[in-house]
C-alpha cells in the first residue's frame, strides 16, 4: 500500500514537538567519536507516549503521521479529556479508530493491557521490561512479539529474533504489530538521500594503506588476510558478542539462533 494512503496530510502537533540538536558524531569534547556522521536535514523530536499515563481514558485516532526519528509511524490520539498525545501506530490502525489503555480490555489492535490478561498466541509490541517503566521492547517498524505461555507471575514471549524470554505478567503491552513493515524493503536509491539522513561517505578498509587500517595493503582486490574482520583500531568486528551479562539474563529461556 502506498504511504500516501496510510499517512494523514497534516502538520505535526506543535505542542508535542521539541528541538533536536545535531551532534555530527561528536562527543562532549567536540571530537569525532562516531565516524561517518554529519550534516543531514533539520528534525524536530516528537514526544511519544510509550507508557500508560492515560490509563482508563478512551482515545480516538485523528492522524497517522511520519516520524523522521524512528522507523515506525506514529498515531495522534485525542483522549476524552481533550488531551492529545502521540503513540506508536500499529499496523492496520486507521483514523477514526478508538483505543484504550486499561488493565483488562478488549483484544483489539492498538489497545494496551497487562500481559497476564492477554491470550496466548496474541501478537504484542511496545512491551515493558519492568512494571510501570513504560514500553522498552519491540518498537521498530514491522516487529512484534508473540505470547507463548503464562507461568506463575511471568509470561513467556517469543521475540522477533526467536529468543524466548520471561517477562513479568504485570507489565503492559500493546496489541498488534508495529506499523510500516515494508521499511526493511525500502531502497535509499541515491547517495544524496543518504546524506540528507546524516550519513557521510565511508571508505572501505581494503582500499586503504596498512598504516591506516588492518585490512589495508596488497595488490588490487585482495583478501583482508585475517581470520576475521577488524575495526580501524585492531579490535574484532562483525559477529562478535558485545552484550555484557545483565540482571535480565536469568529470564532468557531460549537464546536466539546464529545468523547464517
Amino acid at each position: 500500500m502506498k504511504l500516501t494512503k496510510i499517512l494523514t496530510k497534516k502538520k505535526p502537533e506543535k505542542r508535542l514537538l521539541l528541538p533536536l540538536k545535531k551532534r555530527a558524531g561528536r562527543g562532549v569534547t567536540g571530537r569525532i567519536t562516531v565516524r561517518h556522521r554529519g550534516r543531514g536535514v533539520k528534525r524536530l523530536y516528537r514526544i511519544v507516549d510509550f507508557g500508560q499515563e492515560k490509563l482508563g481514558i478512551p482515545g480516538k485516532v485523528i492522524a497517522i503521521e511520519y516520524d523522521p526519528n524512528r522507523s515506525a509511524f506514529i498515531a495522534l490520539i485525542e483522549y476524552q479529556d481533550g488531551e492529545r498525545r502521540y503513540r506508536l501506530a500499529p499496523k492496520d490502525l486507521k483514523v477514526g479508530d478508538e483505543i484504550i489503555c486499561q488493565e483488562i480490555t478488549e483484544i483489539k489492535i492498538g489497545n494496551r493491557m497487562k500481559l497476564k490478561n492477554i491470550p496466548v498466541g496474541t501478537q504484542v509490541y511496545n512491551i515493558e521490561l519492568e512494571p510501570g517503566k513504560g514500553g522498552k521492547l519491540i518498537r521498530s517498524a514491522g516487529t512484534s512479539a508473540k505470547v507463548l505461555a503464562k507461568e506463575g507471575e511471568f509470561a513467556h514471549l517469543e521475540m522477533p529474533s526467536k529468543e524466548i524470554r520471561k517477562i513479568s505478567a504485570e507489565c503492559f503491552a500493546s496489541i498488534g504489530q508495529v506499523s510500516h513493515p515494508g521499511k526493511r524493503f525500502e531502497k535509499i536509491g541515491k547517495a544524496g538521500r543518504r546524506r540528507l539522513k546524516g550519513w557521510r561517505p565511508a571508505v572501505r578498509g581494503t582500499a586503504m594503506n596498512p598504516p591506516d587500517h588492518p585490512h589495508g595493503g596488497g595488490e588490487g582486490k585482495t583478501t583482508i588476510g585475517l581470520k576475521g574482520p577488524k575495526t580501524p583500531w585492531g579490535k574484532p568486528a562483525l559477529g562478535v558478542k558485545t552484550r555484557k551479562r545483565k540482571w535480565a539474563d536469568k529470564y532468557i529461556i531460549k537464546r536466539r539462533g546464529r545468523k547464517r
